[in-house]
């Protein structure tokens, strides 16, 4: 009964919900249409990587790799674009606090705890540089592998 207690059962609720939602989205299609309508290759690593980092700060990077591995393995998606979509997912959580449902959720327990907040342009100050050099980093490597 003890642990129970100290399980922070907002955070699990937040996330179940998330990944209901996720699976709702891909459900009714609206993922995979918006990416049709993008009109690019979307299991070649740039555009894997790019996507990867952009709509992670719509819908948070874990529920983005949800939706999108499904698509890269029926497409038949390579190494490269797996790597692609583990790199471009890990860093688009630097790039905003949107970025990784984590962010928000430290952020708000800092703000809870501490009585200190990060606002949104602070941490994009810091973030677009740092994820801008982690992409050029990442395609680096998976150009050389």
């Amino acid at each position: 009964l003890g642990v129970v207690s100290r399980i922070d059962w907002s955070t699990l609720v937040f996330f179940a919900t998330m990944f209901i939602l996720m699976e709702s989205v891909w459900a009714s299609g609206v993922f995979q249409e918006t990416l049709i309508l993008a009109n690019v290759d979307i299991s070649q690593p740039p555009a894997v990587m790019g996507i990867s980092v952009i709509l992670s700060q719509l819908i948070s990077n874990v529920p983005l790799v949800a939706l999108y591995l499904p698509m890269l393995i029926e497409q038949g998606a390579g190494t490269a674009s797996m790597m692609a979509l583990a790199a471009g997912s890990t860093i688009a959580g630097n790039f905003t606090i949107l970025g990784a449902a984590s962010n928000v959720i430290i952020i708000q327990n800092a703000e809870r705890r501490c009585g200190q907040t990060l606002g949104f342009w602070e941490f994009v100050r810091v973030g677009i540089p740092l994820t801008l050099s982690n992409i050029l980093v990442y395609w680096l490597f998976i150009s050389i592998h």
